[in-house]
């Protein structure tokens, strides 16, 4: 691990940024092919519009947002008969503000893995650890914005797949309040659970990104929270080194002026998953199960998985839909007064590929279930949610601090991480790897 730092993107004038940009484009060219992080390098080049809030800012896509004349690959597994569904409004908006794409950038097949195991094109590498999963199912952007190719990463997250990834390399991810609407030029999961999710080093560089693509009130005139509430449970659950982190995270937050007290869940949280569980099977079945794709491009496990959410009737799956707000409100009715939840991204430190690999002597399915286990309850429940660097585990693989709030607190959020980074300096490390390159 090295104490090398890339530059905070806000804290850039206009000429700084525009070398950052060449300074990102090396990085992408340099580390994307050996990281296995992008489909496709954009060379991008000094923005047009150089007068936005985002100019000259690069960001990688994932694979699963469309442009008009370019369909996403969807972790190379869309059938070769579906065409674009012409251009994302979000990459719209970005391209508005004066960002620049760099990348589209590797994903796991269907967005439906939380490793970053993908059988068509094989796995993207942690850039902390070459044998260490990058989390999924966000893998490319994550690792692009951990080696510095970018500064902004466009994922999507269902049931965790920006926190996870950002977990395991060492960046902030965002995922916004759920329940927007439905955008055909972006592939469908689960439509109840699926949000379109951000990562970048800091919570700051996040801020910057909010009023653009969901027309907020910027995060800097956001209030921090005041009160917080740990998860008790989650953290007794937790291995040794993630609770040691995410204890060092948490007093942190209150050396920063946070008021924290415990909460205790009981089976509220095994109660909700089981309804997240539910909801992703059945959708993403209905998703894609119908969809003609060419012979032998799903994965057999995926495969059997989109089968298998057919066995569940629409009338399970309405039931689980329909407990949402009761078990919303249970959820915050426990943190006794705080609006903000504080638990770790996994339970478990970043495991290594071979445990997730199907294919693999060393697989341990039960690893997979333990990586989103703290995660899919709050795409259930549609809440947004921020994973912030924390520390390092005993291999120097960062682990990652999970904020949770009421529907519509994303400013608030980041305005809470901002105030934890102003004092820490777990996040915008360079990995080891690239550090020479920063």
């Amino acid at each position: 691990m090295d104490n090398q730092r890339f530059q905070d993107w806000t804290k850039l004038s206009p000429e700084e940024r525009r070398r950052e940009l060449q300074a990102s484009n090396r990085r992408l060219q340099e580390y994307g092919p050996t990281l296995n992080a992008f489909v496709a390098a954009l060379a991008p080049s000094p923005s047009s519009a150089s007068a936005g809030p985002l100019a000259d800012m690069p960001y990688a896509t994932k694979d699963m947002l469309d442009r008009d004349a370019r369909a996403a690959g969807w972790g190379g597994v869309r059938p070769s008969s579906e065409a674009s569904g012409g251009t994302a409004e979000l990459l719209r908006r970005l391209d508005r503000a004066g960002a620049v794409e760099a990348a589209v950038a590797t994903m796991t097949e269907l967005a439906y893995e939380p490793s970053g195991y993908n059988a068509q094109r094989g796995r993207t590498r942690n850039p902390w650890h070459p044998e260490a999963v990058t989390g999924g199912s966000s893998s490319g952007s994550a690792a692009l914005v951990a080696c510095g190719a970018v500064v902004l990463g466009i994922g999507s997250d269902t049931g965790g797949s920006v926190r996870i990834p950002a977990s395991c390399c060492g960046i902030t991810g965002l995922k916004p309040t759920g329940g927007g609407p439905l955008d055909p030029a972006v592939m469908p999961l689960s439509p109840s659970m699926d949000t379109i999710g951000f990562m970048a080093r800091s919570a700051a560089e996040l801020a910057a990104i909010l009023p653009v693509v969901s027309e907020t009130t910027p995060a800097g005139s956001a209030e921090p929270f005041g009160q917080a509430a740990i998860l008790s449970d989650c953290m007794a659950e937790a291995s040794p080194a993630v609770r040691q982190a995410v204890t060092a995270g948490i007093e942190a937050l209150r050396g920063a002026g946070l008021t924290i007290a415990p909460a205790e869940f009981g089976d509220l949280l095994g109660e909700i998953d089981g309804h997240a569980l539910t909801v992703m099977q059945a959708e993403s079945s209905r998703s894609h199960a119908h969809r003609p794709f060419d012979g032998g491009r799903l994965s057999p496990t995926l495969a059997r998985r989109l089968t298998k959410g057919l066995e569940i009737t629409d009338g399970v799956l309405a039931d689980s839909l329909a407990a949402r707000a009761d078990l919303t409100a249970a959820f915050f009715d426990r943190l006794g007064g705080a609006e903000l939840a504080l638990l770790p991204v996994m339970p478990i430190e970043t495991p290594l590929a071979s445990q997730t690999d199907p294919a693999s002597a060393d697989f341990q399915p039960r690893v997979l279930y333990a990586m989103s286990r703290f995660t899919r309850f709050v795409n259930f429940l549609g809440l947004p949610a921020l994973s912030v660097p924390c520390g390092f585990d005993g291999r120097g693989v960062p682990i990652g601090l999970q904020m949770i709030g009421p529907a519509g607190s994303e400013a608030r959020l980041l305005a809470t991480a901002a105030r934890l980074q102003a004092t820490t300096d777990w996040h915008g490390r360079c990995p080891t790897a690239t550090a020479s390159s920063s």
